[in-house]
């Protein structure tokens, strides 16, 4: 979280260029702008057990987990440096910007064969029924918009422990089970290889060509004296409007 938090001070200073973030947590159950207490299923002493965190956060939405073998992803974004492709704006808008992360996800799952979609009225991205399976939940997504500047994002489940989703009424959707890749294919999936194809998915998706590096210092090289600045000092100096949206 703090590693996120600088990177969007810096992005906003104009220090660096966009950035996604690319990680597994440790077992954590996060609770967005919206989320419900009831939502939250276990008790603090079966949470303790289980090696599982609680965490509330800025992004918007409900209750989600996250932990091994789900790949989340935070794009530190400036939305006004991408255009839009509405005739009515300029630059990349909240909904815009949310729905290109849902097309990343499904030309992700294409790629691997799962066929998924978007579902009206809700955000996320959804296996399709067949004869076999029901329709599941197969990547969450909550994020904070400020200034322009987009953090948090997705969380696709490759190899995800489903038990941990019992623990919670995942996003606050009762009716419909969570899902991974590794259930639908019914093998495992690699890491690896889900990072490699969401990388290219960016790129194609929001139109910017993608370079990896492998640590913080090499994003900043020539930004390391710039002072980090949590991100609750800058709305107050700056008076910044922010968008929730889950």
């Amino acid at each position: 979280m703090n590693l996120q938090q600088r990177l969007v001070a810096l992005r906003k200073e104009g220090h660096i260029e966009d950035t996604v973030l690319l990680l597994e947590h440790s077992p954590v159950i996060t609770l967005g702008r919206n989320a419900k207490d009831t939502h939250v299923l276990a008790s603090p002493e079966t949470l303790n057990l289980r090696g599982v965190e609680l965490f509330a956060c800025d992004r918007g939405g409900d209750v989600t987990f996250h932990g091994p073998g789900q790949l989340v992803a935070y794009p530190v974004f400036d939305l006004r440096a991408f255009p839009s492709r509405q005739m009515e704006r300029k630059t990349l808008g909240v909904i815009e910007f949310v729905r290109g992360l849902e097309e990343v996800l499904i030309r992700v799952c294409a790629d691997f064969g799962i066929a998924s979609e978007r579902i009206s009225g809700l955000t996320g991205v959804w296996t399709i029924p067949s004869s076999c399976r029901v329709q599941a939940k197969i990547a969450a997504i909550g994020v904070h918009i400020s200034h322009g500047v987009t953090s948090h994002g997705f969380a696709l489940n490759v190899s995800t422990d489903l038990q941990y989703f019992d623990l919670i009424v995942p996003c606050g959707i009762s009716s419909k089970p969570v899902t991974s890749m590794a259930n639908e294919l019914t093998q495992p999936v690699g890491m690896q290889e889900v990072v490699a194809a969401v990388i290219r998915k960016f790129s194609d998706v929001f139109q910017k060509e993608c370079q990896t590096v492998e640590s913080l210092d090499d994003l900043l090289q020539n930004n390391k004296d710039i002072p980090m600045k949590p991100p609750s000092e800058l709305r107050k100096l700056q008076n910044e409007e922010e968008t929730f949206w889950a």
